[in-house]
């Protein structure tokens, strides 16, 4: 898979760094473990919905080692016309539960160079990052990446009253939906969760504690991202305080090819939706459904 992960540019310039095992994905994941077990830097390059092939090699060839894989994770989410079969839901809710492993996700393209670095640099046990099918949402590169601290997301935009909480490429549409809050007087954070394994705790405890109401936001099945920040917050006692918390994540479906808006549409994860979704909370505030794009 070469040209769908984009490695057929890297093979050109690095033949013998390059290794094309074709659709064998766990081969493609214990041959990665033993590269790594001998001291090299392997990048598993797969698609999220096809490592679930290597699921068994995830777990006890590589994470059960400690091993120091980096998966790289393409076609994050809905994948337009490919369908079912090529879209992404599981890969959070499935890489998890496995003890050991850093899971990270991409807001843009900016964030892509930096946790490609990250991963680059982090040898302590396996790593994984998630990113989109398509074009990124042409923020600036940067010129030089950054390691990211391990567990720590970002505030992009600070509000008052609705705090969202984006985990990797719904993240430009969060910031469309504060935008169309912000006009109807909801004054509306949005944060950039990064990671969801180790989970920014101190940043959901910050939005918890300062905001009437919290969603969030991923391009993943429900057992992911939005049921590990539930989790943290019914053990922190956050949910004891009347804080209002909506998880949106993908439908519990396989959703029919289409225009990768329009899936996102019958998601319900477009800013619209997003917003709406927020509003709810306030009497006398809505987003009006002329607007709705599903």
């Amino acid at each position: 898979m070469p040209g769908g992960t984009g490695l057929d540019k890297f093979m050109q310039e690095f033949p013998d760094r390059t290794f094309d095992v074709g659709i064998a994905e766990q081969h493609a994941v214990t041959f990665a473990a033993g590269l790594a077990a001998e001291g090299m830097v392997p990048f598993a390059a797969i698609y999220s919905t096809f490592l679930q092939r290597g699921y068994d090699s995830v777990v006890h060839d590589v994470a059960l080692q400690g091993l120091p894989v980096r998966f790289a994770l393409d076609r994050a989410g809905l994948v337009g016309a490919d369908g079912a079969t090529h879209a992404g839901a599981f890969d959070t809710a499935y890489l998890g539960c496995l003890p050991g492993i850093v899971l990270m996700a991409a807001g843009d393209e900016a964030e892509l160079v930096h946790m490609t670095h990250t991963a680059a640099m982090y040898d302590a046990g396996p790593i994984a990052f998630r990113f989109p099918r398509g074009e990124g949402a042409g923020v600036e590169m940067p010129e030089t990446p950054q390691f990211l601290e391990l567990g720590k997301g970002r505030i992009v935009k600070e509000g008052t009253k609705v705090a969202l909480l984006s985990y990797g490429g719904r993240l430009a549409e969060t910031l469309k939906a504060a935008d169309m809050l912000g006009a109807k007087g909801l004054s509306t954070t949005v944060a950039d969760a990064r990671f969801a394994k180790p989970l920014d705790e101190a940043l959901v405890k910050q939005l918890a504690e300062n905001h009437e109401v919290l969603i969030t936001v991923e391009e993943g099945s429900i057992g992911g991202f939005g049921s590990y920040v539930l989790e943290y917050l019914a053990r922190d006692g956050l949910l004891d305080q009347g804080l209002k918390v909506r998880t949106m994540t993908l439908p519990d479906i396989y959703q029919d090819q289409a225009s990768p808006n329009d899936m996102y549409a019958e998601a319900g994860l477009l800013a619209e939706h997003i917003a709406s979704k927020a509003a709810s909370f306030f009497q006398g505030v809505s987003i009006a459904s002329a607007d709705l794009r599903a």
